[in-house]
């Protein structure tokens, strides 16, 4: 199941020879595929470290002045839910009637209840031996302008209707159209998207889209004009391990790189796991997250064709994904760590290549047909520093809340065809910038990469975190 929030939103020549005094292409390439090694390595032992503390220690105590620790709770009352049923905060509770109040289970219980981005605020107070939850909820009905970028369109806008909370459930929906403010009215895109973490009060994620593509793709070059319909499941077997599944079709409409020019039809589908040890999904701030997926692509068409000797044509090849993130916060700054690796053996056709460069994979170039490939690693090492924290608003009566990170990094893009990836398959650049942390879309990111292979400063403006769009970069 995709990461991160429910709510869906030129070429550059090869520069001269870096001339930093101290700092050469080849002593940074070198120096950021260590890291890259070497975060790879801190991965596995931050991972199982944490998994095994986290079972253990709780997280840090919330100041609640309102409420003496340890104070048995008698009743537990709810304030706010106007457009939310009691039980979908009821299932993120950890203080219970009958039980001596936490602050440190508060504490916890405020960062589950604003990581379903349905509050944008949450507060208790103790009156005698009622507990009860104050909440402000967002403004759930969101008709505005539509964006997102992606590598191969960039900023895409349109417009939206969305409905945060549908039924009071917790259900997520939205309709929209986009267009390339690149390529204005000529590269567009058709969505529906709706998704809830319950399913009839089971713990079973889902995510359903629709979309409708009508876009040139001028990195890997080819029209097209395509249909997605896809299904992710994520079920909850224990407290951190999720079963996860999914499903898709597509029709590709004018399939060149297949034997048939008319049309193709490829099925997914996939099995995998998921263990969660984090305190939030949005914005994570201290944690641990490990995914295995293997997905098979299989095109239904496909066809024997016989000359000397016989063979089938059309696009048949397995996914083997690993996602792995990890995160430690000190203070007001939070360091993560996090590895994508897909590795693809199989039939892979060029409309499924992997591109690099852009917001959402590798910030050191922009996206073109120079980097492309059949297997990918994403790696990432980054800073952030909480500026300001976040902040519950409201305007005319519309509420929300707001925050700001600034943010520094490094970047590891290693993405080859066949075989093992060799050095000339792998580029490092550094980043930084600033992160407005917003409803619905997690955050706002506007970010500048520099590469020594490419010279030159770019400059990147993307929507919700890294970590989930480079999951589905390419729309």
């Amino acid at each position: 199941m995709r990461e991160g929030t429910r709510l869906g939103v030129a070429k550059a020549a090869r520069s001269p020879p870096c001339t930093l005094p101290f700092l050469g292409r080849r002593f940074f390439k070198e120096a950021s595929f260590s890291i890259f090694v070497t975060v790879i390595s801190l991965l596995k032992r931050v991972f199982f470290t944490c998994a095994v503390t986290a079972l253990f220690s709780g997280t840090a105590f919330a100041d609640v002045a309102a409420c003496p620790e340890g104070s048995v709770i008698s009743s537990i009352s709810y304030e706010g839910l106007e457009h939310t049923k009691a039980r979908v905060v009821e299932r993120e509770l950890l203080n219970k009637a009958g039980e001596p109040f936490s602050a440190e289970k508060f504490d916890l219980e405020k960062r589950r209840l604003q990581d379903l981005d349905l509050f944008t605020d949450v507060s208790v107070d103790c009156n005698g031996g009622n507990l009860k939850y104050s909440f402000v909820e967002i403004f759930r009905w969101i008709p505005a302008p539509a964006g997102k970028t992606t590598e191969r369109d960039g900023l895409m806008i349109g417009l939206a209707l969305a409905n945060l909370n549908v039924l009071g459930e917790d259900i997520r929906a939205e309709v929209q159209y986009r267009t390339s403010s690149e390529r204005f009215l000529d590269n567009n895109e058709y969505a529906f998207y709706a998704s809830s973490p319950y399913l009839f009060g089971l713990p079973l994620g889902w995510n359903f889209e629709f979309l409708r593509t009508d876009s040139y793709d001028d990195i890997r070059d080819y029209q097209d004009d395509s249909w997605l319909i896809d299904l992710d499941l994520d079920y909850q077997l224990l407290p951190h391990l999720s079963i996860l599944g999914t499903v898709a079709y597509r029709e590709l409409e004018k399939a060149v790189f297949t034997f048939d020019e008319d049309s193709a039809e490829l099925w997914e589908y996939g099995l995998g796991f998921a263990f969660d040890f984090r305190d939030t999904k949005i914005d994570t701030r201290k944690g641990v997250y490990y995914e295995y997926m293997l997905t098979h692509v299989k095109q239904l068409d496909r066809i024997a064709i016989c000359g000397g000797s016989c063979y089938t044509e059309g696009e048949d090849y397995w996914e083997l994904l690993n996602d792995a993130r990890a995160y430690y916060p000190v203070g007001r700054f939070v360091t993560g760590a996090t590895a994508l690796v897909r590795y693809r053996p199989g039939e892979v056709y060029r409309f499924d290549y992997f591109s690099h460069g852009g917001v959402n994979s590798y910030r050191g170039r922009y996206g073109d047909s120079k980097r492309l490939g059949v297997h990918e690693a994403l790696l990432n090492l980054e800073e952030r520093f909480i500026l300001l924290d976040r902040q519950p608003a409201s305007i005319a009566g519309v509420n929300f809340f707001y925050g700001v990170q600034l943010v520094a990094g490094l970047d590891g893009s290693l993405i080859w065809n066949s075989g093992r990836p060799g050095w000339d398959d792998y580029e490092g650049a550094v980043y930084g910038g600033i992160h407005l942390v917003v409803p619905a879309v997690d955050r706002l990111r506007f970010e500048v990469g520099y590469s020594p292979d490419r010279g030159e400063p770019k400059y990147f403006f993307g929507m919700i975190e890294k970590v989930s769009t480079s999951r589905w970069r390419g729309r």
